[in-house]
């Protein structure tokens, strides 16, 4: 197990989340997308929006896909 498996382990018992898969592959490469595209505090935000379109029962991969997308579609020429 990574650092990062382990400290998202550990955020799930203390939040009492159960057995819930996190995609955080997913979730890291949105938030990349955003700060590089968008701006930086953008990506925590769009981390928490992912979240709640999860919870709300979007699938996770295509819910990351879409705000992948519109961060890339937002990037400035030259970037």
């Amino acid at each position: 197990m990574s650092e990062l498996d382990h400290w998202v382990a550990e955020v799930v018992a203390e939040l009492g989340l159960g057995d819930v898969d996190v995609p955080a592959k997913q979730v890291l490469d949105v938030a990349r997308d955003v700060a590089h595209n968008v701006l930086r505090p953008g990506a925590p935000v769009s981390a928490y929006l992912l979240g709640l379109a999860v919870a709300g029962g979007a699938d996770p991969a295509e819910a990351a896909a879409k705000i992948s997308a519109l961060a890339l579609r937002r990037a400035s020429p030259g970037k």
